[in-house]
């Protein structure tokens, strides 16, 4: 696999577990592959939308142990710019925005503890997965299936995601970017957003969010779950970084800033998530 292309999996009969934005959140990463571990997922079943470094403070040591678990990457904006040590994390925040000036602060510190070894792994992971389950066609992306940091949420327009799953030759994405999780049906097709568990998902809580694929002769279940960690760890390991903006939210389970967000995810911020699980 050359650097930037998609891995195919092939058919998969298996259910799949699927996490994003582990974000430099080492108890939360710990987390995560125990409980893939308690529920018999092997790291073959196991997929992470990217963004492995962000917010908090031990970039590489999350890193060694996603690399270590053996389970799929895709490639996310922030892989992309450290592995190409750009100015920036390339979230796609415009200039100006306080989400932009929050970033300045993590992306300095993740650049300044990242090994070169590590960035030579961000920059061979594959953009997208692609996979065959229960007769219909799986594509994992990050952002947008063409550019990397493209927001789209549940409120999203339908005819955008339409056009995405068109460009993607694809019945099911599984995105990943927005850092809250959510599913819709298309007709026939869906979007999925696992959600991510390195950061809250601004409801409130101080969860990270996983999602479940399960299939069975009939359809998909899709299902959503809240991933509970050693929060006061990463809180202090944050502080002590000083990366203070990011380690409040971990408890308030508040973004501090909304600036990317359409108006009605901002509306609901601090409204307790509970998403129904999807059958395809």
């Amino acid at each position: 696999m050359k650097p930037g292309e998609s891995l195919e999996l092939g058919d998969i009969d298996k259910p799949l577990l699927v996490f994003g934005g582990p974000y430099s959140n080492l108890a939360a990463t710990e987390a995560m592959l125990a409980q893939a571990e308690q529920l018999d997922f092997s790291p073959e079943q196991v997929i992470c939308t990217g963004d492995v470094v962000a917010y908090c403070a031990e970039p590489e040591q999350t890193c060694q142990l996603l690399i270590e678990s053996g389970i799929h990457v895709v490639m996310g904006n922030c892989e992309e710019s450290l592995a190409s040590e750009a100015d920036d994390c390339g979230c796609g925040f415009e200039p100006g925005m306080l989400c932009s000036a929050l970033s300045e602060q993590w992306y300095r510190y993740a650049t300044q503890h990242i090994s070169p070894e590590t960035r030579q792994w961000m920059a061979q992971l594959p953009r997208a997965l692609t996979f065959n389950l229960n007769n219909y066609r799986f594509r994992v992306i990050h952002g947008g299936v063409n550019q990397i940091n493209r927001f789209i949420f549940a409120s999203t327009d339908e005819q955008i995601k339409l056009e995405e799953l068109q460009d993607a030759q694809a019945d099911i994405i599984i995105g990943g970017h927005c850092g809250i999780p959510f599913g819709q049906k298309l007709g026939a097709r869906a979007w999925l957003n696992a959600g991510v568990i390195g950061l809250p998902a601004n409801d409130g809580s101080r969860s990270g969010w996983y999602l479940l694929l399960t299939p069975s002769a009939k359809e998909i279940e899709a299902k959503w779950q809240r991933l509970d960690y050693d929060h006061d760890r990463s809180f202090n390991r944050m502080q002590e970084a000083g990366l203070n903006s990011y380690a409040q939210t971990l408890q308030t389970g508040l973004w501090p800033s909304m600036d990317i967000l359409p108006g009605i995810e901002r509306a609901q911020q601090g409204i307790i998530l509970n998403p129904a699980p999807l059958k395809i």
